[in-house]
């Protein structure tokens, strides 16, 4: 039998009417505001607190300062020309037009009337029915994602910008659009307003609670928590390879892992990975890890844990992360197997270090290095991405100013510029499910390492920004370092050179306009997938592909249009590339053999919270 429709409404009336968006329980709903006012207090305390004791100085003004001066520079153009300023705004108003034109149709029965725009593929903000069937938040999405699509358009078609201003408004606009998202807000978000309307605010109480929360960890400044981080501990079910600490300097800690077969290669494999963040994004677990993968292949695998720099650090600059780092590190594996020549891996920053001192070492005479492989590495900054709209003269020298009151920059403000890259998927999802439904993130290690910021020494940060991003210095021959002019032809060995086709911290095109700058061969790989996901891509998991096309030569677009494309993995390429310039293998080595064993992998360095 058909279910009686419940007393008080009409047989045609549902949850999925206006009933659902409006308050069940009123008194409780009340009790529950109250509540959150209370957690909103805590909040504020949070931010406060560290301000009044000075332990906190606000940066905000300094971004925004820069925002608003790169809008006027897009304004300015459209505005300089009244033809220009008519047209733009007569292409917005149209658009409001057709907005307006649709709700109409579709107030009045029509509908299979077309959206005016719809969203980009991937965007997963509308997915929820009542985006399309709710007249009102029908209309909302549509005029924003008019209006957002408008101001893209507006940027885009600025003729008169240089490059580096259209980069920079082109991101900005992307940060307002997608923090305007009525998605975001839950007076203009059906899914949200369902909830909190159904659970009468309890959503926005525990929501509230955990911004407090998230705040006071950050110490003023939210700390946006991106998973569940109760669920992992680094040595426990994060970073477990067995290995134990063989070395340690100030700068860095060296990690040996225990081998895991008979016979290994001759040439040990030394890891420089970024210090901008931890080195377990390569040991995450076991079914991800790249450092068991490469210990199961055969290779005496060490790995540089970086210090999370503290004041002591304030004036240590990359000659020092040179020296008391890598050169560290090649003595240390020296000493435990006997062996002077090396296999190297350089990974992101930690390979332009590494790119940087295989020049310096060149001139100096030390070859203990016989091939290297950069992981998603720019030696050269042309193409240098959206991380470069945080790099000109003014930016650089606020930041500096910023590092030299503590003698580092907060690891917090380097983690939020990595997740501005991709806010639309690190950032606002996080604080709609965070502070809104009032959600605990899900357990996912990935972000759980995302999260685990690390501090910036501030002659180390200056160094890498002026010398890299700013002045380009490590290509163009101009970088100097211990005295000496380095240049990066004087890298004779030879270099397989990984790129991955969807990075936006060092875009393909970047790393294969690198490649031209070293002396000696270079194998070019394009993996798929981005800067993370396409380094850590292990064979078993079937994934991806990547592409290759022996020598990295001509135009980037071209080279791929012509390039393989193998499926899967890009690991077991490596593999090959470096067994085909090997010199043979040995028995396997005891760790601790020649070196004092210090303590067990992961180390202590590596745990140290910023």
């Amino acid at each position: 039998m058909p279910k009686e429709p419940e007393q008080g409404k009409t047989g045609g009336e549902s949850e999925s009417g206006v009933d659902q968006y409006l308050v069940k329980d009123p008194e409780r709903f009340a009790l529950n505001l109250a509540r959150m006012i209370e957690q909103a207090g805590k909040a504020a305390s949070a931010w406060v607190e560290p301000r009044e004791k000075g332990e906190v100085r606000d940066h905000v003004a300094e971004p925004m300062a820069d925002m608003v001066k790169t809008f006027s520079k897009v304004t300015e153009y459209w505005l300089s020309d009244p033809a220009r300023a008519l047209e733009a705004q007569t292409r917005l108003f149209s658009g409001y037009l057709t907005v307006w034109g649709n709700a109409v149709s579709k107030a009045g029965g029509g509908e299979d009337v077309p959206d005016a725009v719809q969203p980009a593929r991937g965007d997963k903000r509308f997915q929820d029915p009542e985006w399309g069937r709710n007249a009102f938040f029908d209309f909302l999405k549509q005029a924003y994602l008019v209006t957002s699509r408008w101001a893209a358009d507006l940027v885009e078609h600025a003729d008169g910008l240089d490059e580096h201003t259209r980069h920079k408004a082109e991101f900005y606009v992307k940060q307002v659009a997608n923090a305007i998202s009525p998605s975001n807000f839950i007076l203009t978000n059906p899914e949200l307003l369902r909830e909190t309307m159904a659970s009468s605010g309890e959503n926005l109480v525990r929501g509230m609670k955990m911004l407090a929360e998230d705040i006071a960890a950050g110490k003023g400044e939210l700390k946006l928590r991106q998973a569940d981080t109760s669920r992992f501990e680094i040595g426990r079910n994060i970073a477990v390879t067995p290995g134990k600490v063989v070395g340690r300097s100030d700068m860095a800690e060296i990690i040996q892992y225990e081998p895991a077969t008979k016979r290994v290669l001759k040439r040990p494999l030394i890891i420089c990975p970024p210090w901008i963040n931890k080195f377990y994004i390569l040991d995450l677990n076991p079914e991800k890890s790249f450092i068991r993968w490469a210990v199961e292949q055969g290779h005496t695998v060490f790995v540089i844990s970086w210090v999370n720099p503290d004041e002591r650090h304030g004036t240590k600059d990359w000659e020092a992360y040179i020296r008391e780092g890598l050169q560290y590190g090649l003595d240390v594996v020296a000493q435990a197997t006997g062996q002077r020549e090396v296999n190297a891996i350089g990974y992101c920053v930690g390979g332009t270090l590494l790119a940087a001192g295989l020049a310096l070492l060149a001139q100096e005479g030390d070859e203990r290095v016989k091939t290297v492989t950069f992981f998603a590495t720019q030696v050269d900054f042309t193409y240098a991405g959206d991380l470069k709209v945080f790099v000109d003269e003014d930016q650089v020298a606020a930041v500096e100013r910023s590092m030299n009151q503590k003698g580092y920059l907060e690891g917090t403000r380097m983690a939020t510029a990595f997740n501005m890259l991709r806010s639309g998927d690190l950032i606002w999802p996080y604080v709609v499910n965070n502070y809104m439904r009032g959600k605990d993130p899900l357990p996912f290690d990935l972000l759980y390492w995302n999260a685990d910021a690390t501090r910036m020494g501030a002659a180390n940060h200056s160094f890498y920004l002026r010398n890299c991003y700013l002045q380009n210095n490590l290509s163009q021959g101009r970088m100097e370092l211990a005295g000496r002019t380095l240049s990066l032809s004087d890298v004779t060995i030879p270099v397989y050179n990984l790129a991955t086709r969807e990075d936006h911290i060092a875009p393909a095109r970047s790393v294969f306009l690198g490649c031209r700058y070293f002396g000696g061969d270079v194998e070019l790989v394009v993996a798929g997938s981005g800067h993370i996901a396409g380094v850590v891509n292990p064979p078993q998991l079937n994934k991806y592909q990547y592409w290759t096309d022996g020598e990295p030569v001509g135009d980037f677009d071209a080279w791929m249009a012509k390039a393989t494309e193998n499926p899967g993995s890009w690991w077991p390429h490596w593999q090959e590339w470096v067994e085909a310039r090997g010199n043979g293998k040995v028995a396997a080595r005891k760790v601790g053999k020649g070196v004092k064993v210090l303590g067990d992998a992961p180390g202590s360095y590596v745990k140290v919270r910023a």
